[in-house]
């Protein structure tokens, strides 16, 4: 039996839709078992752990030769019948140093690996240091957590589930549990929570997530959670505002949209706050400038930009971050009717400057548009972030590798490229350069949102398109997400379908620099 003080236990039932939950626990090497399944860490070119039995280290060096198993980063074997376990899994970390994301990917490729375990418990073995991350075993947990996410709330019976049986426990074995348990549940836990919302926010249908019910789904999450308040602008109080971009990619559509804004209070009220602004197109069907058929079904992950940063201000206020934040979500359907706005057009902004629409289905810059002046306006905030799906060339650009970063402040930029490598969620900085702000001008406004006959540069063109719309001495980022926000291929952490992407990279940006 393993004495009482050498396990501690967090149980954690996410508001996500797992078949099951996950409930991380937290033990001592010490207190290791000679049952159930056991989960090793091995990397390239290392020996077993010296804490295991000799006879079951031999019978474990046999499978791996004869498997040809090299401990490649996220490979993993399962090794059945060795000792007294049922099975053991090895999960290869490679030869490079470690680092607070690949931890994570570990845990993610425990939770795929230990699917449909009939063991009642999982052990897993950690004995790395981790020059990032003091509380490996917490990133671990983590891991699991964002590794076993499953959106599953429309199947009427999931025969090809792989999760792990209800009443099997994963015990993570590493020194100074007690402090990783602590770690967990107050920096990582309520960070899992977020990216289940905002995952969940993202896979729903556009027929359940439009502008109002977004706002609903967003009210719910935070009931309870101390230091925030919620705002929500509706159309009367828009047009009061002067947002005339906001509302005319709104027009075509029977809901009605919203401006959504989120803040916490986690610092001294006369801190200037960090401000987040977040795309949250509902469905694009691009309006007027109907997009084709096929793969239409995926634009209801238009708004990610507003599900993450929505996220990002949970996850801050779960975990008490001790900082003043507010997310900005501009939330439309863009639908084609005979009251939707036409190419053409020109709409008047709540800054005053006024905009061709050359493509209805450049939209994501029009609500972003007047979603930044009004964050700056009502704020004055000390740093302005946005993010959005907002173009496929950024896809082109860097395929599914990155996400774009776009900024006029080196600072700023090398900051968040920073917190990108640290959580997991990478930038790669893109140009912001005059002949793009001359490509944008219009002949008969201010600019334009579209540039016919283009030649490339269309990330580029967005994110000067926004820029027209942020202060000159505002220190602000652009991040464009169309390549990150859906994922085709499930990753270790990250499944098929919405990645929830930018939560962890605005949580570990505010940890690294804010706090």
């Amino acid at each position: 039996m393993i004495p009482a003080r050498n396990l501690l236990v967090i149980l954690l039932v996410l508001p996500g839709l797992l078949s099951a939950a996950i409930r991380p626990e937290f033990a001592e090497p010490n207190a290791l078992p000679n049952s159930g399944t056991l989960v090793l860490a091995l990397a390239e070119n290392s020996s077993l752990p010296e804490r295991l039995e000799p006879g079951l280290r031999q019978q474990l060096m046999s499978g791996i030769d004869a498997a040809g198993f090299t401990a490649r980063p996220n490979k993993s074997l399962t090794l059945y019948a060795q000792g007294p376990y049922a099975r053991v899994i090895l999960v290869g970390l490679g030869d490079k140093a470690l680092t607070a994301a690949s931890v994570q990917d570990f845990g993610g490729t425990v939770i795929k690996q230990a699917g449909r375990d009939d063991s009642e418990r999982v052990s897993i073995l950690w004995e790395q240091p981790v020059a990032d991350a003091p509380y490996p075993a917490a990133h671990i947990a983590l891991g699991l957590q964002l590794g076993g996410y499953r959106f599953i709330k429309y199947k009427s019976a999931d025969e090809d589930a792989e999760d792990a049986g209800p009443e099997t426990r994963f015990v993570i074995h590493s020194d100074n549990s007690a402090a990783a348990a602590e770690h967990w549940r107050k920096d990582w836990a309520g960070v899992a929570d977020a990216v289940y919302f905002t995952r969940d926010l993202i896979n729903e249908p556009a027929n359940i997530i439009y502008p109002e019910s977004f706002v609903s789904r967003t009210r719910e999450a935070f009931r309870g959670v101390d230091d925030v308040t919620i705002t929500v602008l509706d159309e009367r109080q828009m047009k009061k505002q002067g947002m005339g971009a906001l509302l005319g990619v709104g027009m075509g559509s029977e809901r009605p949209p919203r401006l959504l804004v989120v803040e916490y209070r986690g610092a001294p009220k006369g801190q200037a706050p960090l401000a987040f602004v977040g795309k949250g197109v509902t469905f694009d069907t691009g309006g007027i400038t109907l997009k084709r058929g096929k793969g239409m079904w995926r634009m209801k992950y238009d708004m990610s930009g507003a599900a993450a940063v929505t996220g990002a201000l949970l996850a801050l206020a779960r975990r008490d971050a001790a900082v003043n934040a507010v997310a900005v979500a501009p939330l439309v359907e863009n639908m084609p009717s005979q009251r939707a706005q036409r190419p053409g057009d020109v709409r008047t902004t709540m800054l005053g400057k006024t905009i061709e629409v050359i493509s209805t289905d450049s939209e994501g810059r029009l609500i972003l548009a007047d979603a930044v002046w009004y964050a700056q306006k009502e704020f004055e905030p000390a740093v302005l972030v946005d993010i959005a799906t907002l173009t496929g060339s950024v896809k082109t650009a860097l395929g599914a590798s990155y996400a774009g970063l776009f900024s006029r402040q080196d600072t700023l930029a090398t900051q968040l490229q920073s917190a990108g490598r640290t959580s997991g969620e990478e930038l790669w900085r893109l140009p912001l350069h005059k002949d793009f702000r001359k490509d944008i001008k219009s002949d008969i406004a201010d600019i334009k949102n579209s540039v016919e006959g283009s030649s490339g540069g269309g990330a580029s063109h967005g994110a000067e398109f926004i820029g027209n719309f942020v202060k000159q001495d505002t220190v602000w980022a652009h991040l464009d997400i169309a390549g990150k926000a859906w994922n085709f291929k499930a990753r270790p952490t990250v499944p098929k379908g919405a990645a929830g992407w930018g939560v962890r990279l605005l949580n570990q940006y505010v940890r690294d620099y804010h706090e």
